[in-house]
């Protein structure tokens, strides 16, 4: 589509169904800026791995004991409050224009939080909820942070070959593990020896960003982190 007629697009679409701030109602954009002010960020000092907050700043009791394989998780927000209704809308209302504002929170840590990637990689959908959704909100992410900051994205490397339960529907951090065990595979064609964010919503307990990472170091990726918009602790 040219610019000029995808500007026209959300200009009509605009005056028929105006923007509204999730958070207060005003009709400015789906988070304004005074709501973006009151988002409950993680603060330092957080667990180097897990990157939930640990006032020692070392790594915290799970992690010490937890074999992981991705080198750290990241995130600027906790999933409570706004944010958690944001990724609500987006993920299961069809709110699909929510990726971009997203990512340019995503691209804000990012800015402050230097992490030493050249490949961004959505977590994947298995092919039976992509069908009931329709789409992937972590590609969208992935799709426009790429955008944002100029690194290629690969959507078609790692791939989701176990459909299992949604992770929200699992009670523990073992339950979690063993759900999404061997579902990933990588073909490693295109990640040797690469630095990769993986891309998702949220994070729990980090065991289906851990079982990305598991797949595409044994497929030769050099180091995987993973970056969310929200944590829940």
């Amino acid at each position: 589509m040219l610019p000029q007629l995808a500007r026209f697009k959300r200009a009509a679409l605009d005056l028929v169904f105006p923007q509204k701030c999730i958070g207060c109602g005003k009709e400015v954009d789906f988070l304004c800026s005074g709501c973006k002010k009151t988002l409950t960020r993680i603060m330092p000092p957080i667990c180097p791995k897990c990157g939930k907050p640990q006032p020692s700043g070392i790594f915290c009791s799970k992690c010490v004991s937890w074999r992981n394989n991705i080198d750290g998780i990241r995130s600027p927000f906790k999933f409570e409050g706004i944010i958690r209704e944001v990724i609500h809308q987006f993920k299961y209302k069809n709110l699909r224009c929510l990726a971009r504002p997203l990512a340019f929170l995503l691209n804000e840590y990012l800015k402050q939080n230097y992490l030493s990637v050249q490949l961004i990689v959505p977590v994947p959908l298995s092919s039976k909820r992509l069908r009931e959704r329709g789409y992937n909100q972590s590609a969208l992410l992935a799709e426009e942070l790429s955008k944002i900051t100029q690194l290629p994205r690969d959507i078609s490397n790692l791939r989701r070959i176990k459909y299992n339960l949604p992770q929200a529907k699992t009670k523990s951090l073992e339950e979690r593990l063993i759900n999404v065990d061997q579902a990933f595979s990588s073909n490693g064609a295109s990640i040797q020896n690469t630095n990769i964010l993986l891309i998702d919503d949220v994070s729990t307990s980090g065991a289906t960003l851990d079982a990305c990472a598991e797949a595409l170091k044994t497929a030769g990726a050099s180091s995987v982190w993973g970056l969310v918009v929200a944590r829940e602790l």
